[in-house]
């Protein structure tokens, strides 16, 4: 993650903030942001096919 962004997720909490929330915030941008570029690879599973694999559940 870049600092920038961390920087940017900073300035949206209120300006008080309990540090479980940032660190919350921050892991849930992460993962956004690791979905998107699988998303940019390709590197993701149909819709059909997931609704396959739960099945199975």
């Amino acid at each position: 993650m870049k600092r920038d962004k961390v920087i940017d997720t900073i300035k949206e909490l209120p300006k008080q903030f309990e540090l479980e929330e940032l660190l919350e915030r921050l892991v849930f941008v992460e993962k956004v942001e690791q979905g998107l570029a699988q998303v940019k690879k390709k590197k993701t599973v149909a819709h059909s096919k997931v609704k396959e694999l739960v099945k199975k559940w």
